[in-house]
């Protein structure tokens, strides 16, 4: 794809943390694992970071989103218990049918009533249902920092352009899930940074052109861009392209992805790998 040197490209960063990395273990600092690691993550941030530092000097402007939890959080095993009292172990699903025939219940009782109810209106919106991961992007860990490659490529770029990246942080409420970098999957009544993030959304319509990578695409990449396609319009005249080889699907995910990429392209969204993506 070229894009004219006179178009606005934007360039949207979801997630590109170290715990969703797969990271070589002869390049992990020591006694740091990935929490999350996603298969070939390493690679895509490689991959965008060499595109940042080629093609940067016409990228208008730069967000980074950040997945930023507690340890104590719905989506982590903290949170449950096993219908005999056991911890649950990571990767397990949980519905509100689970919770209603006692297979699980939340570690604390009082939080019963509030989970329920929130798996209720989860599973009704047909996005995602709620799974267990492992703690992951623990504010303050190493897990929670940006893959190097692309740290280092995003402060070239600032010295380069003299502009700053947008930081985004998401996820902070332990109360609700926040995959899209829009929005919580269940926006928390008391709690406006899980409502709609418009100065995200007036910043991607700022962008003749958006591109999007990250991880993973099958969660936090598929909700964001869902929630800016629900916002965009026209992208015929104003396009959104997803950097193919610059992201890939949680393990066990693939199906998921694949359907998904199929429904965006039908949809408008354009698909390049980042050595396709040229600037005229």
């Amino acid at each position: 794809m070229h894009a004219q040197d006179d178009m606005r490209i934007r360039l949207l960063i979801i997630d590109p943390q170290n715990d969703f990395c797969d990271t070589p273990a002869g390049l992990l600092p020591e006694g740091e694992t990935p929490a999350l690691a996603v298969p070939g993550a390493h690679q895509d941030m490689v991959r965008l970071a060499a595109l940042l530092h080629r093609c940067g000097a016409h990228i208008d402007a730069v967000a980074v989103t950040h997945d930023t939890h507690d340890r104590l959080h719905i989506a982590h095993p903290t949170y449950w218990r096993d219908g005999a009292g056991a911890a649950v172990t990571p990767f397990t699903p949980i519905t509100a049918q689970d919770l209603r025939e006692q297979r699980f219940a939340t570690a604390d009782p009082d939080e019963h009533h509030y989970a329920l109810g929130y798996l209720d209106t989860l599973e009704a919106q047909s996005r995602y249902s709620l799974m267990v991961w492992p703690e992951h992007c623990i504010d303050g860990t190493w897990g929670h920092a940006v893959h190097p490659a692309v740290a280092a490529a995003c402060a070239q770029w600032i010295h380069t352009t003299g502009k700053s990246v947008l930081d985004i942080y998401k996820g902070s409420n332990p109360r609700t899930e926040h995959y899209s970098a829009v929005r919580a999957e269940v926006p928390h009544p008391d709690d406006p940074g899980t409502h709609t993030n418009t100065s995200l959304l007036e910043w991607t319509d700022d962008a003749d052109v958006l591109w999007v990578a990250g991880e993973a695409a099958s969660h936090c990449v598929r909700a964001t861009l869902d929630d800016v396609l629900a916002h965009r319009g026209d992208l015929h005249a104003r396009p959104v392209v997803v950097i193919g080889d610059c992201m890939a699907p949680v393990a066990g995910f693939e199906a998921l992805y694949a359907r998904y990429r199929a429904e965006a392209i039908e949809r408008g969204v354009q698909w390049h790998d980042s050595t396709s993506l040229m600037v005229a």
